[in-house]
């Protein structure tokens, strides 16, 4: 493959050098911001049939090129033909953020870093009610008492630790928006509202709302505060900050969210929810066929980060929602779709490909099957909303609830299903990925051509596995902490082992050492990544984080520089764990060897804890 070649033609077809606003790359992709997203947009199939290209995905204002491995190098290529300097375009013009996506933004930012307590909280609600209908716990005994507070703390509180998220995501005080939170929760001001007397607060009536396990009042309240904390912090003197700005932010924040932003806000979460459940009582079917056949395409826009609050405000207020299930065919679809494909190619290596991402997609993980092949072929993508659109249509014919909030929508997320529907939901993921599976093999697809193989290069490759599979090696451990399977790694691209094999290690220190001798390859400029090739052959990615090239750098700090040569043991890069977490990136950190074809084996040596230069994998 020419890298200058794929660059050229990417450049053209995404609007040319004039077009590009900025550009920057991660580990497999070229993520473009552009100054008319349209002209990328219209050529997106010819972009994917660029060799080289492996998928095209739009983020927002972000235009993301697939490639993979030689992401790097076809960059380099990219910013020299283009004469751009490295993350800037083309004439340096700021974009105008858009403010749809900014709002999207927001939601999925404040929600994130809470779905851990509140996956937890509710799973412990879905185990108590499953003991709770087998008659082995009382509803009126001290432990469920106990266990139901433990389950039902998040979701009562929710305001504030949403209050706390939303103030971190704006820059604001996390403390003030807090105590903002908690004025509305104070059982006094719970018991002034639920008395059903009238309210007045210096003349003005306060709307009687009840504030526990609401989203929208509170999003809508820190929004406000952030202005009002700033317009105070302009016009009080510096020695006098610390106490006043705070102090008049409440005085202001607390009665404006009680006249008029706590009733606008549950007014519009009420009107949101009551229009979620007219859908499905007055039209039925066709909500279901509607939602599960387009889920696909609104996770592709992003568009579902704007449902997040209306499902986090059900499970909270009803116990349930309803949006969720037609996620879960959507992907079901996706991986019916791959698994027709895999049959039906006679393409041996794309039918590898289809078989693999059909069965990540299984596991909820739809990217690699929806964008490496499904929308590759077009058609299979028909055939996968076709699979979801008839789950989602079973799915509302027979009422199924989602009851536990978590973070997988796929087989492994099927306990969040537990309930009253719970078997009705079990039937619905074979409907729908055979429907997915049906539809593709009734609609076909142009088969991706197998490129003939010379008898002399097949014979090179038999030679190279054979030398190869005598010569093993061992690579340490580059990081000290718990050791994860590449599956369980939420980043589809290394999850599906698109990169190669290897593990992944969640570090309890942060540190990143050589894993053996060899030549740092790579070195991005944000210093999350690093590529070493060993002086054995193996190429190999440790790569500190998901979506950590977001962060530019910040959190790290880099101890060799590009083409060092390296001992193994020898300190590379430092970075800041919680730091990175409280950005609300994971640190879990993918060890992968990227070379894996030049190999006949590569496996884990350490499959739970493992510290520094203890030996992880073997490569034969």
């Amino acid at each position: 493959m020419s890298h200058q070649k794929t660059a050229e033609q990417i450049l053209e077809l995404v609007g040319g050098e004039k077009n590009i606003q900025h550009v920057i790359h991660c580990i497999t992709r070229l993520r473009f911001n552009l100054h008319d997203q349209s002209l990328a947009k219209q050529n997106k199939a010819k972009i994917e049939a660029i060799k080289g290209v492996m998928g095209v995905n739009v983020s927002g204002d972000q235009f993301q090129v697939i490639i993979g491995n030689d992401v790097p190098k076809v960059y380099e290529e990219l910013t020299k033909i283009a004469h751009i300097s490295s993350g800037s375009g083309g004439n340096g013009e700021k974009k105008k953020v858009n403010v749809i996506s900014s709002i999207f933004d927001v939601i999925s930012g404040s929600f994130t870093p809470l779905l851990p307590a509140i996956a937890g909280a509710g799973m412990i609600k879905g185990i108590l009610a499953i003991l709770a209908a087998l008659n082995w716990v009382s509803p009126e005994s001290q432990a469920y008492i106990i266990l139901n507070a433990i389950g039902d703390g998040a979701f009562y509180f929710l305001p504030i630790l949403l209050a706390l998220s939303v103030a971190k995501k704006f820059g604001s005080n996390i403390y003030v928006a807090g105590a903002i939170a908690t004025s509305l929760l104070h059982p006094t001001m719970t018991a002034l509202l639920g008395a059903g007397e009238p309210v007045e607060f210096l003349g003005l009536p306060v709307t009687a709302v009840t504030y526990s396990s609401t989203v929208i009042p509170i999003l809508l309240a820190i929004w406000l505060t952030t202005y009002v904390e700033k317009a105070f912090d302009r016009i009080i003197p510096s020695m006098l900050k610390l106490i006043f700005v705070p102090t008049f932010t409440l005085l202001v924040m607390v009665p404006v969210t009680l006249i008029a932003i706590g009733p606008l806000g549950t007014i519009l979460g009420n009107w949101l929810s009551i229009g979620v459940d007219f859908l499905f009582e007055h039209t039925g079917i066709l909500a279901g066929l509607l939602l599960g056949g387009t889920f696909s395409l609104i996770i592709m826009t992003g568009m579902h980060y704007a449902l997040t609050p209306i499902i986090v405000n059900n499970l909270a207020t009803k116990g349930y929602d309803m949006l969720i299930p037609h996620m879960l065919v959507a992907n079901m679809g996706q991986a019916g779709a791959a698994f027709a494909v895999a049959l039906r190619s006679k393409n041996r290596s794309f039918k590898s490909i289809a078989m693999s991402t059909s069965i990540t997609a299984l596991m909820g993980v739809t990217e690699p099957a929806m964008y490496g092949v499904n929308m590759r072929l077009k058609k299979p993508f028909i055939g996968a909303l076709i699979g979801g659109a008839v789950g989602g249509a079973y799915f509302s014919a027979v009422g199924v609830k989602y009851f536990i909030l978590g973070g997988n929508v796929g087989l492994p997320g099927l306990a969040s299903f537990i309930g009253d529907t719970f078997f009705l939901a079990l039937l619905g993921v074979p409907i729908a990925f055979i429907a997915g599976a049906l539809a593709t093999f009734l609609l076909g697809f142009d088969d991706i051509e197998e490129e003939e193989t010379s008898e002399e290069t097949v014979t090179k490759t038999e030679l190279n596995k054979e030398v190869l599979s005598v010569t093993q090696e061992e690579l340490v451990s580059p990081l000290k902490g718990q050791v994860v399977e590449l599956k369980d790694v939420s980043d589809a691209v290394f999850s599906s082992e698109a990169m190669g094999k290897g593990l992944a290690i969640i570090p309890s220190e942060g540190k990143v050492v050589a894993p053996a001798n060899g030549v740092i390859t790579t070195l991005f400029a944000t210093k999350h990544a690093i590529g070493i090739k060993t002086d054995n052959g193996a190429e190999v990615l440790i790569h500190v984080g998901i979506d950590t090239v977001q962060l530019d750098g910040k959190h790290f700090t880099s101890h060799i520089e590009q083409d060092a040569t390296v001992k193994a043991g020898e300190l590379l890069v430092e970075f800041d764990i919680e730091a990175i977490k409280e950005a609300g990136y994971e640190v879990v950190t993918p060890i992968i060897v990227t070379n894996t074809p030049d190999y006949t084996d590569i496996t884990a040596l350490k499959k739970d804890h493992v510290d520094r230069n203890e030996k992880l994998l073997a490569i034969s």
